[in-house]
């Protein structure tokens, strides 16, 4: 017997539903058409010179620590380094888009975005050193843990920020991720929920053209990463990810759009990554010298000073003195890093949980036990 033949029951009858209408008007979502520029366009004479200068000496000091960090690696001072040379402009502006009391949420490779919003440049390599799994406190930097897993780290960005509203603190979470990390899961699930609540975070993608090996068109059939953003109802940006003074004003507009409640942007800066994706890739195998030469000649340090010069905001004093900044930064972190580091065994049980369980207690005794009887046997 069906539920319309039972006693008492009204005949089921279909009504036509009602007219669909889309929830958000999807026009004002979209991307622009061409990244967004500003060096060369008449847009550059509206911003703070001292803004321009600031970028350049964080660009120049951002490349020759990728440099020296490389070759850290070749010494063997590091497990592995992941450069974001070719991609500075997106590291140092998302770091000065920022207030000192938001948070910024990096990828692995964006140790210069960390290092470009105060992070001491040492304690911004532990991590691939393979001392802690973090070398610094997120809470007192306001920088989370460098993410290795693919996008892990932005759902937590969407927590961290939607926590904050909820609580009335005037924050907001910059998340960044590369190309390949739009592929995972996570994404999705960042991105859902970051629309649905209204957090106050925004999603910077560094699209360098490859996911390890894999190139974009392998990843997505998108006119740009940029449009998956009206499929979630926010906003989406396209800006030249070598432009640092588009990416400034564009990260800039969505944080404070974030912060007037007004939930998150979606960022996609079209850049490149100049470098092998770790010193343990071999990237001749998937793409050619003279695809990397044509990224060279859109060097955004070159973009930049050129931009520099030609307005007279900087002379050939002020370019050496950035360079001789960056000599002496690199020249520290050599002789800092050079020195083996003091590791403590029993650090193995700290910072796992705020209060240290039973089975904890009982592991950190046995080791200290036989770190004793070693010593004792020395």
């Amino acid at each position: 017997m069906s539920v319309q033949e039972l006693p008492g029951a009204t005949a089921y009858r279909p009504t036509p539903p009602p007219a669909w209408q889309p929830r958000t008007d999807p026009a004002p979502l979209l991307p622009d058409p061409e990244p967004y520029r500003v060096l060369g366009t008449q847009a550059a004479g509206a911003v703070d010179p001292e803004l321009l200068r600031r970028l350049y000496r964080e660009l120049v000091r951002g490349r020759r620590y990728n440099t020296q960090a490389t070759a850290l690696t070749k010494q063997g001072r590091l497990a592995v380094y992941p450069s974001s040379t070719g991609q500075e402009a997106c590291e140092v502006a998302a770091a000065l888009a920022l207030e000192e009391r938001d948070w910024l949420f990096p990828s692995y490779r964006d140790t210069l975005a960390a290092v470009a919003r105060g992070l001491d440049p040492v304690q911004a390599l532990t991590l691939l050193r393979g001392d802690w799994h973090t070398g610094y406190d997120p809470r007192e930097h306001r920088i989370a843990p460098l993410c290795t897993p693919l996008a892990t780290q932005l759902p937590h960005a969407v927590g961290l920020a939607h926590a904050a509203r909820l609580k009335g603190d005037d924050v907001v979470a910059l998340a960044m991720v590369g190309d390949g990390g739009t592929s995972e899961g996570d994404f999705h699930e960042a991105l859902n929920f970051a629309a649905v609540w209204q957090a106050p975070v925004v999603f910077l993608v560094q699209n360098n053209g490859f996911a390890i090996s894999v190139p974009l068109a392998k990843q997505t059939a998108a006119p740009s990463l940029a449009h998956k953003a009206v499929g979630y109802g926010m906003p989406g940006r396209l800006v030249d990810g070598n432009d640092a003074a588009a990416v400034h004003e564009v990260l800039a507009d969505a944080v404070a759009r974030a912060r007037r409640g007004g939930g998150p942007t979606l960022i996609e800066a079209v850049t490149y990554r100049i470098d092998a994706h770790t010193n343990a890739d071999d990237a001749t195998r998937y793409r050619g010298e003279s695809e990397v030469e044509t990224w060279r000649a859109h060097d955004p340090i070159r973009l930049l000073e050129r931009e520099l010069t030609e307005r007279g905001l900087i002379d050939d004093d002020g370019v050496k003195a950035a360079a001789d900044a960056a000599e002496t930064m690199a020249a520290t972190l050599r002789e800092r890093m050079n020195a083996d580091p003091v590791l403590d065994p029993m650090d193995l049980f700290e910072h796992v949980y705020a209060e240290q369980t039973g089975q904890l207690r009982e592991q950190a005794a046995q080791l200290r036990a036989e770190l004793d009887a070693e010593g004792e046997t020395r």
